[in-house]
């Protein structure tokens, strides 16, 4: 599909809604702890895997906030089931449909995939390179070391600190078109998403010219992504490198989950979530997971930024998982504001990942009674 450009036409402008013969979600109905679209005569009725509770507190966080656009998924990373897929526009209050929209710029979480790219490369988290600007856009004379490059990061704090000029650079040394076309592909831009509602294709332009490629290895290209497809991103990380399709509809006991496909090395995918880690611990979105009373313990995540100029819209993202040694809950938040705005994704993101895990519980762990060591 032709990838629209950002600065010339943004696709957010022609976003449309979604029909409500399509939307699952808000014509299902709560029947116990459930959430059910009636099938009529001939079709059976759909169990969603949504926990209505966790929807509602995301709705409600959004509406509070009046935000004018907003999008928060949760999955179950080991299974895909969505947990949660809220929404909410200030702007437009009739306006559905904006988790599985691909018309918001994907930014800095496109560096997930240069990141990934950069691994397979050979390219190591401890891998120091030098830089200097470089915050909202980025020059060609960036790409070489000067006597003004006055901070140095690893790849690791550089995907923490969402640091441009370090991935343009690292792009620019060990990537090429292919190879980051490649593996934009294995994380499913520019190909369909099975899944029981019609999901936007994240679209990514990737160019062949050298300071073009580098600048969208940094987040800044014609990317476009989805936040269902910016919590799969997560979960791939979460999973040991493997891709789980999204799940939205219970299946029947004897219909098997999609099988997960491996798409990074279990090394790989153990590094990726390692520089993720450092987003929450000295990166972008270390002061809002460090508020007082409202911590996630071992999450990791990616934040993202990035501005129209006419009409003004400024995106924020983050997506992320938690808790990153036993994952049990992956999100995505965005937020679209105005010049002034209330919150941004990464406080929703924040509190996608702390009120889900409040409601999920932790697995059990089964031990031995005490003596039964030797036992048969």
């Amino acid at each position: 599909l032709p990838v629209p450009s950002r600065e010339k036409a943004p696709p957010f402008g022609k976003l449309q809604g979604l029909p409500r013969a399509q939307d699952l979600v808000a014509r299902a109905k709560l029947e116990g702890n459930k959430l059910v679209v009636k099938g009529g005569k001939s079709a059976p009725d759909q169990v969603l895997t949504i926990d209505p509770g966790l929807q509602a507190s995301l709705t409600k966080i959004m509406q509070n906030y009046q935000v004018p656009y907003g999008a928060a998924v949760v999955l179950e990373p080991s299974t895909g089931r969505v947990l949660a897929m809220a929404e909410h526009s200030e702007a437009k209050p009739e306006l559905r449909g904006l988790p599985i929209r691909a018309v918001y710029p994907a930014a800095s979480i496109f560096k997930i995939v240069t990141g990934s790219a950069l691994l397979e490369a050979g390219v190591s988290p401890d891998t120091e390179a030098c830089f200097h600007g470089g915050k909202r856009r980025l020059h060609e004379r960036q790409l070489e070391d000067t006597d003004r490059d006055g901070a140095c990061y690893s790849l690791a704090l550089a995907m923490g600190k969402s640091a441009n000029v370090i991935f343009a650079k690292l792009t620019s040394k060990h990537l090429t078109a292919d190879s980051l076309k490649r593996m934009a592909a294995r994380l499913r831009f520019n190909r369909e998403i099975p899944f029981a509602q019609p999901l936007d294709v994240s679209l990514a332009y990737i160019p062949e010219d050298g300071f073009a490629l580098a600048n969208t290895g940094a987040g800044f290209g014609d990317v476009y992504l989805s936040p269902l497809h910016g919590a799969l991103l997560a979960s791939v990380a979460a999973n040991e490198g493997r891709w789980v399709d999204p799940v939205l509809v219970e299946p029947e006991p004897f219909m098997p989950l999609p099988e997960p496909e491996p798409v990074l090395t279990p090394t790989a995918a153990h590094e990726l979530t390692r520089m993720l880690e450092e987003t929450v611990t000295h990166g972008t979105a270390r002061g809002v997971f460090r508020e007082r009373g409202f911590q996630v313990k071992d999450a990791v995540g990616k934040t993202g930024t990035l501005a129209d100029r006419e009409p003004f819209r400024d995106y924020s993202w983050f997506v992320g998982f938690a808790p990153k040694d036993n994952p049990r809950v992956a999100v995505a938040a965005l937020i679209v504001n105005d010049p002034k705005w209330r919150i941004r994704g990464s406080y929703l993101g924040r509190e996608a990942l702390r009120l889900a895990l409040e409601r999920i519980p932790a697995p059990v762990e089964l031990t031995a009674p005490a003596g039964a060591a030797g036992k048969h």
